[in-house]
């Protein structure tokens, strides 16, 4: 996108509207005094005391001239300063200022600093993420090249066996699987750091989805079917799916889905039989790419995604516990009014 531009013309400076508005303000006693002057017709050089109070008049309104000066036009010249600052050097220049002159100054300083960290932050987030996907898409991209020039040098000078054709295209086969299912994890990814679409589902629903997908599981909503998310109907389909196959895939054969309201916010605890998740790996568990499952196929997204989506629509997600009798998470959500 190409960043808007400022139509260049002459705009006055701070200090100059500051200086020419005071200074107006100081005529207005002079103005008076000249004015009685010619309706009295008095003639003659101004009194002493005429003079004395209107050269403290200019005193003081160039003091105030430069009061103000100081503290707006020296802060917001120092926060463009730093804005060139950051375009040029990145984190290391996200700093606070030296001055902030008022509290308004203050208070836009500490919101340009918050939206310049996230901004970084992204920007490392996507160089970091293209690094990853990179290495996800060149691995099974070099063995099915691999297994490809194995089956094409095959000749009746030096003839492969049947287990081994088998086994090059069962290995081209899992690789493009594996491809698909990565390919689809970053389309979910896409779609959750879009703008947030509004919209609610049912937990009966989402619930009945679940059931359709995961055979393999038995699903129960514990009482709470009639509960409303504040979640469309795709989203929460991305969110619920990506955690029922999380559970399916680490060996449970049971998935809990229980949603209550607490105030202005909705919690909803997934709860499954499954193996667990390793103290070392709690707090790994979202990054991208992190799987242990990564020689079955697992992408390591699909957390990373349910995070994602649910940030989107102003909630979250945590991991409550997780033992050998399973893992529990607890999604966090706005509750509809």
């Amino acid at each position: 996108m190409r960043t808007p531009r400022v139509k260049p013309k002459w705009r006055p400076p701070l200090a100059l509207i500051v200086y020419a508005v005071l200074l107006t303000v100081m005529m207005l006693p002079l103005l008076t005094v000249i004015w009685f002057r010619v309706v009295r017709a008095a003639s003659g050089a101004m009194a002493p005391a005429e003079i004395t109070t209107l050269a403290a008049v200019l005193i003081l309104t160039l003091i105030v001239a430069y009061v103000l000066t100081r503290t707006l036009t020296v802060p917001i010249n120092a926060l463009i300063a730093r804005t060139d600052e950051i375009a040029r050097g990145g984190r290391s220049a996200i700093r606070p200022l030296e001055i902030y002159g008022t509290r308004e100054v203050a208070t836009l300083s500490q919101s340009f600093l918050d939206l310049a960290g996230k901004l970084v932050d992204h920007s490392d987030y996507v160089r970091s993420f293209a690094a990853h996907v990179s290495h996800e898409l060149k691995s099974p991209l070099t063995s099915i090249k691999g297994a490809a020039e194995l089956l094409r040098d095959d000749d009746d000078s030096n003839p492969m066996s049947p287990e081994q054709r088998n086994r090059f295209l069962g290995n081209i086969i899992a690789d493009t699987e594996r491809l698909d299912r990565l390919l689809s994890r970053l389309r979910e990814l896409a779609k959750a750091e879009m703008p947030a679409e509004q919209g609610s589902s049912s937990l009966r629903d989402i619930v009945a989805q679940l059931k359709i997908q995961f055979r393999q599981l038995a699903i129960d909503d514990e009482g709470s079917a009639d509960e409303t998310l504040a979640l469309p109907g795709e989203a929460a389909g991305i969110v619920f799916a990506n955690l029922a196959e999380n559970a399916f895939q680490n060996g449970a054969t049971t998935l809990a889905i229980k949603a209550s309201g607490e105030g202005r916010r909705m919690t909803i605890q997934v709860r499954d039989n499954g193996r667990g998740i390793a103290d070392g790996n709690r707090d790994r568990i979202f990054e991208p790419f992190f799987s242990t499952r990564r020689d079955d196929g697992g992408t390591g997204m699909g957390l990373g995604i349910v995070r994602a989506m649910l940030a989107s629509h102003g909630g979250g997600i945590d991991l409550l516990d997780s033992s050998n009798d399973g893992t529990a998470f607890q999604v966090i959500l706005p509750r509809i009014s």
